[in-house]
This record gives structure tokens, sequence and C-alpha cells, in this order.
């Protein structure tokens, strides 16, 4: 049976609403036997506050086979003082970095909301101090480099433009721990004992899916729901191996293209 990595945000739900057929077809490919793994680049919600969520909606899962790009960023930093302009909500994935205000070995960008406290984590203030740790020699290092995300409201400036410009100020470039950086897909594949060219990348984003996966080796499957945008496949030049309405049709299509 095929190793699926699912993205989260715009495959299975759209702001907190599944996407019509989606916990249905979660439920057909494991009873078909298929390896899942939920791979997200979402930067709110802890792991476990996420997959606490999605089982809200109606999907199964255990926290254990949700990837966040918090968790990746606790194994790679490990050992290092850490600046971390990230949302409140991820810092349980962040357990056993060191996290201070200054005299930093690593500047880590996190994503954006306007939850609590709207612009607290990229004010003028936070996003000086981030160039000044640069500037003494930090490295820099951003969860994602998402340059919007998309919510029932629409589009959403995200993360990326802040990332973008702390590169300029400081000419540095930024290290992507999340999609679509090979790291990120090869944990997510060692995760359920897999090879890359016998997996498949089902995702709503052209440049963190499926770009990132194809350089990754692996197969790949857009959706039309979430982020996309018919313009956005056009201009990239990207073919995926498939491209479906919604995750509600990936049962039936991968026993057609096995």
């Amino acid at each position: 049976m095929a190793a699926i990595l699912l993205d989260v945000d715009g495959v299975l739900h759209v702001s907190g609403e599944p996407i019509p057929g989606a916990v249905d077809a979660v439920r057909r490919m494991r009873s078909s036997g298929h390896r899942i793994r939920f791979v997200t680049n979402s930067t709110i919600m802890s792991r476990k506050q996420l997959a606490e969520m999605l089982r809200a909606l109606g999907f199964t899962l255990e926290d254990e086979e949700l990837q966040t790009t918090g968790g990746v960023a606790a194994r790679v930093l490990q050992g290092k003082r850490v600046l971390a302009l990230t949302m409140p909500g991820i810092l349980d994935d962040l357990e056993g970095l060191q996290l201070i205000g200054m005299n930093a070995d690593a500047v880590l960008v996190g994503g954006c909301d306007e939850g609590e406290e709207p612009g607290r984590v990229f004010s003028y203030l936070n996003l000086n101090r981030a160039f000044l740790e640069l500037e003494a020699g930090a490295d820099l290092y951003c969860l994602h480099k998402n340059r919007w995300w998309q919510t029932a409201d629409g589009p959403k400036l995200d993360a990326g433009a802040f990332v973008a410009g702390l590169e300029y100020a400081s000419g540095t470039e930024a290290t992507v721990l999340g999609k679509p950086s090979p790291e990120y897909f090869a944990a997510a594949l060692e995760a359920i004992d897999a090879d890359p060219e016998l997996a498949w990348m089902v995702g709503d984003d052209i440049e963190g899916d499926m770009v990132g996966a194809q350089r990754y080796g692996m197969r790949t499957v857009l959706v039309r729901t979430g982020k996309f945008r018919p313009d956005d496949v056009e201009q990239s030049g990207v073919v995926p191996d498939g491209i479906l309405s919604s995750v509600a049709q990936l049962p039936d299509w991968l026993e057609s293209n096995p």
C-alpha cells in the first residue's frame, strides 16, 4: 500500500471547517492499509492542540501521526540559544530549547495571525531585536517561508514576508525547517518507514507541497481546495502527478493509480 503525506490546512480543513468528504477519505485510506502521516506548516497551534482540533472535526489520528514545524525546530536547534519570534501556541513543540531574549545563537521566525495580541510577534521592537542578533552573528531559521495562507475570510499575509525582510536587512539567508525543505520530508517519511519514490504528497500549495516533494523524489497530488489557484499552476510550470477537486476523491484515485 502507498505511503501518503497529507497536508492539513487547505486539504483536510479551512479555518476549522472540514473539507466535505475529507473525514471519510482518511478513514477509507486507513482501512485500505495505506500508511498516513499528517504534515503541516501551521504555526498557530502545537501538535497536541492541532491533533485535538482534527479529532473534534471527526478525523481519527494519534498525536504522534502529526508532524509540525515546531517539532522539527526542536530537534535541529537543540543545544542552541534561540530568540523565537513565534505564536504562543507552538511553544509546547519547542520544549527543550533554550529560549532567550538576546545574545542568541539562532533567530527562529514562526507564523503570524490576528489572534491574541495582534502584531506582537512581528512588532518593530521584535523584528529589530532579531535584526541585531543576526548582525551579531546569529543564524536565521524559519518554520516556513509561506507568503500567505488561506482562511474562510480569504487569503492573509504570512510570515514569509517578515523572513524576507530580515534576510534583506541582514544579508543572510534563512534555513527553512518546514515544507518545502528536504529535511522536513525526510523526517516524515522516516517516521512511516517509506521510500520517496513509493510515497505521495497530497497538498494545496504549489510551492510548499508540490515543488518540495518532487525535489525529494516523491509523487504528488494537488487538490483544488485551500490555496489552490489555477493561474499559479500554469505560471509555476509544475506538473503534479494528479490534480483532484478535493481529498474526497483521493481513495478512488489511488486505486486506479497505484
